[in-house]
C-alpha cells in the first residue's frame, strides 16, 4: 500500500528534531508533529535555560569575593530579574535553530497539534489522517511529582514551571539530590536564596563516583547549602513559621521551612500517546516504551527515541538514538545499527562540573572487574590554581596491567569539555599511552588528562625497573 510519507515523527524535542532532520537530509518525505513548543524541554525548560541560569549564578557568585562586600537584599532580587531576562534572550537566540520555519526550509512538513495513533501506519491530527512507512515516537518526559500529603497546600515548582517565578525565593527547598536538584540548588544559592536540599539517598548524585559525591557535599556545605541526606519526605504543611516539608532521616523527624519547594525527584516518560495502548505496544516499569537495541518497539516499523524510551535522559543520548532510528527505519533491511551506551558520556553542571564515561569505581567493584586506578588531584594543577578552582580530580580506571580505558570520572571546572578526549579514545580502542604521547597546550584544562596518563605511566616504573635503569645509566657513564 502506498503511504503519504516515508517517516512520521511525533514530538519535536531533541530526538524528534534530529530524526526529522536526518531523514529529510537523506531525501525522505517526512512529517513532524508537535503539540506544544518546538525544541521540547531542552530548549524551553531544560538544558538551555538551566545552563544560562548556572552561568549567570556563577558570575554573581564572584561578587562576594570583592573587598568591602556590602550589598542590600534588593540587589539579589534586581539581579534575579536580570538573570530571568537573560535566560529569555538566550532561548530567543537559539529558538530559530529549532523553529517550524527552519525545518520547513529543510524539507520537513510540520504540523502543530496532538497526534493520535489510529493504526499501525496511521496518525491522525485534528481529524485528518496521515500514513507513513515508518513512525518514530519522541514525546519526551515530564517532571515527576510525588503524591505527598499536603503538597496542594504549599507553593511548589518543577523544572518546567520554575522559570515563571518572578520573585527570587528567600528560602528554597530542593527535594532530590540528582543532577537537576544539585545544579539548581547551587545556582539559586549563588543568586541569594537560602537553600536546603533534602534527598532520600544517603549521598548526592548516587549514580556518580562516591569520591565526587563526597567532595560536592563539602563544597555545597561550605557555600551555605543545608543538606539533609537519607531523609524521606513525609508531608507538607504550614504553621506559624511558614511553609514546611516534614522528613524522616537518621536524626529523626525534621521540619524544613521554605518559601518555594522545587520538586527534582526525577522525570517520567510521556508515553500516554493516544492510541498507543490500543496498539498494545509494551511499556516498562517506569512507563517507558520498551525498545530493542535498534530503537524498535514490538513493531519493526515503529521506533521510539529519547526520554520516552530511554534510561539515559540526556539530549545527546536522544540525538544519537534518533540518528540510529532514522537510518534503521529508512534503510532496513539493508542497514541495521544498534545504539550503545558503553561510551555514552554525561555531565552534571555543578561547579565544579562532574563528567563521566564508562565504568566508575563503584560499578567496577560491583561487577568484580580487575582494574588499575589512577587518581590525579587538581590541587597542584597549574590551570586550576590560575583560576582558583583546584577542587577536583581526574580519575581513570584501566584494565589490569594495561592502558586500555574502562571508565573515567572527572571533577573539574571544565570537566564537560575535558571528557570528549576520553570518549574518542574509548570509541577507537586507544589507550592512555596515546593520550600521554599527544602534546596538549599549556596551560589548559585538557592538560590534566595528559598528566593523569603520565601519573599512570610513572606507576609502572617499579623499584626493580628503576634499579635496572640506574645500572644502565651508570654503565653509560663508565
Amino acid at each position: 500500500m502506498k503511504r503519504d510519507y516515508n517517516l512520521i515523527v511525533i514530538g519535536a524535542g531533541s530526538g524528534g528534531l534530529v530524526s526529522a532532520y536526518m531523514a529529510a537530509n537523506l531525501g525522505a518525505k517526512v512529517l513532524l508533529i508537535e503539540k506544544h513548543r518546538m525544541g521540547g524541554d531542552c530548549l524551553n525548560t531544560g538544558c538551555v535555560p538551566s545552563k544560562a541560569l548556572i552561568h549567570s549564578a556563577k558570575v554573581l557568585s564572584d561578587i562576594p569575593k570583592l573587598p568591602d562586600y556590602k550589598l542590600p537584599p534588593s540587589f539579589y532580587q534586581e539581579n534575579y530579574l536580570r538573570v530571568k531576562k537573560r535566560i529569555a534572550e538566550v532561548i530567543q537566540k537559539i529558538e530559530p535553530h529549532d523553529s517550524v520555519s527552519r525545518y520547513r526550509s529543510l524539507g520537513v512538513e510540520v504540523i502543530q497539534g496532538e497526534a493520535s495513533l489510529t493504526g499501525l501506519h496511521q496518525v491522525t491530527v485534528a481529524g485528518k489522517q496521515y500514513s507513513a512507512k515508518n513512525l518514530i515516537l519522541a514525546t519526551g518526559a515530564s517532571p515527576l511529582v510525588p503524591k505527598l500529603p499536603g503538597l496542594d497546600q504549599v507553593p511548589y515548582q518543577t523544572s518546567d514551571s520554575l522559570w515563571d517565578l518572578e520573585q527570587l525565593p528567600g528560602k528554597l527547598l530542593v527535594l532530590g539530590g540528582g543532577p537537576i536538584g544539585c545544579e539548581l540548588a547551587q545556582a539559586f544559592s549563588r543568586l541569594g536564596s537560602q537553600v536546603t536540599l533534602v534527598s532520600l539517598d544517603n549521598r548526592l548524585l548516587p549514580r556518580e563516583d562516591e569520591s565526587a559525591s563526597q567532595l560536592l557535599e563539602k563544597i555545597f556545605t561550605a557555600q551555605g547549602i543545608q543538606l539533609r541526606l537519607g531523609a524521606k519526605a513525609k508531608a507538607c504543611g504550614k504553621d506559624d513559621q511558614g511553609f514546611y516539608l516534614e522528613s524522616l532521616g537518621p536524626q529523626g523527624t525534621h521540619k524544613s521551612y521554605f518559601d518555594q519547594l522545587l520538586m527534582a525527584v526525577g522525570r517520567k516518560p510521556q508515553s500516554n500517546i493516544p492510541g498507543l495502548k490500543e496498539l498494545h505496544i509494551p511499556l516498562g516499569p517506569r512507563g517507558e516504551i520498551i525498545v530493542d537495541a535498534y530503537q524498535r518497539t514490538k513493531f519493526k516499523h515503529i521506533y521510539a527515541v529519547g526520554d520516552v524510551s530511554s534510561a539515559y535522559q540526556f539530549t545527546h543520548a536522544a540525538s544519537e538514538q534518533a540518528i540510529k532510528a532514522s537510518l534503521n527505519a529508512l534503510f532496513r533491511p539493508l542497514f541495521k545499527s544498534p545504539f550503545s551506551a558503553k561510551t555514552l558520556p554525561w555531565v552534571t553542571f555543578t561547579d565544579p562540573e562532574i563528567a563521566r564515561v564508562g565504568l566508575n569505581l563503584q560499578e567496577a567493584e560491583q561487577a568484580k572487574v580487575n582494574y588499575d586506578l589512577t587518581h590525579f588531584p587538581l590541587d597542584e594543577f597549574d590551570r586550576a590554581l590560575c583560576e582558583d578552582a583546584a577542587q577536583g580530580f581526574v580519575q581513570i580506571l584501566t584494565q589490569k596491567g594495561s592502558d586500555q580505558i574502562l571508565g573515567v570520572t572527572l571533577m573539574a571546572s571544565r570537566a564537560g569539555e575535558m571528557i570528549g578526549e576520553f570518549v574518542l579514545a574509548m570509541n577507537n580502542g586507544l589507550g592512555l599511552n596515546k593520550i600521554l604521547s599527544s602534546i596538549h597546550p599549556y596551560p589548559t584544562w585538557s592538560e590534566a588528562n595528559r598528566q593523569a596518563a603520565g601519573m599512570r605511566r610513572s606507576k609502572e616504573l617499579t623499584a626493580k625497573k628503576k634499579h635496572w635503569l640506574a645500572a644502565f645509566h651508570q654503565f653509560k657513564r663508565s
